[in-house]
């Protein structure tokens, strides 16, 4: 029996080496051991002079702002600009968000090359009047601060398929729906940008609702402003 185990895991072995044994040696010659989608979507990314990575395209988007104007992302071609998903009543921390946002804000008010796009995911609720008093509530001042509502599945793919920020509904939570406090970053071109982490790593997006987050933003926002 023992005999018959050597034969049969010998087999499997030859069999394994026959297969795998070239590719595995192809790979080393090309500098392709590690390989995969997640894997080959950070080496692609490129990084400027000053440090940025270009993550890639940020999803296009057509919506209605608080002043019941159609904004698109060509709206913002040739801007820099943060974008977020928030909703006017949410209870928890989009106040936070809110806060950090209108600090961003004054911090590059009066400059016609930076942009905000903050976009409801509860757009039933949250039609352009109640975005444009909500608006005026939390000290939106920059005529190139949209808030934009739309149809309700065509933001949630924009958010979560698109910029891959979650959002969904939730019964469960105080003000039925549950979101990112991430903040997008978005250059001129029209390209997702983003700084490394403390191990090289892309972070992707940036903290909304720390003050190390809205300082690293505001940081690289003034970076993208000079590129």
């Amino acid at each position: 029996m023992k005999n018959k185990s050597y034969i049969g895991l010998s087999f499997i072995v030859l069999i394994f080496g026959i297969i795998f044994i070239p590719k595995i040696i192809s790979r080393i010659k090309n500098g392709t051991v590690v390989q995969g989608e997640r894997i080959d979507a950070v080496s692609n990314h490129k990084t400027a002079e000053n440090g940025l990575l270009t993550i890639g395209p940020a999803p296009s988007f057509e919506l209605t702002n608080q002043n019941n104007k159609k904004v698109s992302n060509e709206t913002y071609r040739g801007k820099v600009y943060v974008l977020e998903f928030f909703f006017s009543t949410c209870p928890s921390i989009c106040p936070v968000m809110n806060k950090n946002m209108v600090s961003i804000q004054n911090e590059f008010f009066g400059n016609p090359n930076f942009g905000i796009a903050s976009i409801t995911i509860n757009p039933e609720y949250d039609t352009a009047a109640v975005l444009k008093e909500h608006g005026e509530l939390i000290g939106v001042k920059s005529s190139n601060w949209h808030l934009l509502t739309g149809d309700k599945e065509y933001i949630f793919n924009i958010s979560n398929k698109g910029f891959n920020i979650y959002a969904g509904e939730n019964n469960k939570v105080a003000g039925g729906f549950e979101h990112s406090g991430l903040f997008a970053l978005i250059d001129k071109e029209g390209n997702i940008r983003c700084r490394k982490d403390k191990f090289g790593n892309p972070i992707l997006y940036y903290d909304g609702l720390e003050k190390e987050g809205v300082k690293a933003i505001t940081e690289d926002i003034k970076k993208l402003l000079n590129e």
